[in-house]
């Protein structure tokens, strides 16, 4: 089970994040997790929505350069230590995390992985009996 990412690419200056938020917002999507990477000429913003397909269309009708990647969301006990465990399952079979972000709901921290193996990833998880989220769990 992947959930569907956006990464916006934009340039870095002042109310860009804002035009986009304001974007999403004025068409009804919803955004349930994001991250902000920078570098000295653009950013990255890192998307979870709740619809993908609308988001890419309305974000590109906006000029904002879009697109879709397949990632793993779980979830783990919001806890010292507990992602730890699963990220060491992950390490003893090599896989690569290219990047991730995370948020905490009350008792539950929700992980959002970029694998270089996705699949590998997911059986890896899935033998561990990790949590593994759809978007409509979010």
């Amino acid at each position: 089970m992947t959930i569907r990412q956006l990464s916006v690419f934009l340039e870095n200056k002042t109310g860009r994040i804002n035009e986009v938020v304001r974007t999403l917002g004025g068409n009804g999507i919803n955004m349930h997790a994001f991250s902000m990477a920078e570098t000295a000429d653009f950013g990255i913003l890192r998307l979870i929505v709740s619809d993908v397909d609308k988001a890419i269309e309305v974000l590109r009708a906006h000029d904002f350069a879009v697109m879709s990647t397949d990632v793993v969301c779980l979830s783990c006990d919001n806890v010292p230590g507990s992602l730890a465990v699963i990220l060491e399952y992950l390490a003893e079979e090599q896989i690569f995390i290219e990047y991730m972000y995370a948020f905490a709901q009350n008792e539950q921290a929700h992980v959002v992985i970029k694998p270089n193996d996705l699949k590998h990833c997911l059986e890896v998880l899935e033998k561990n009996h990790c949590t593994i989220l759809t978007r409509e769990k979010l």
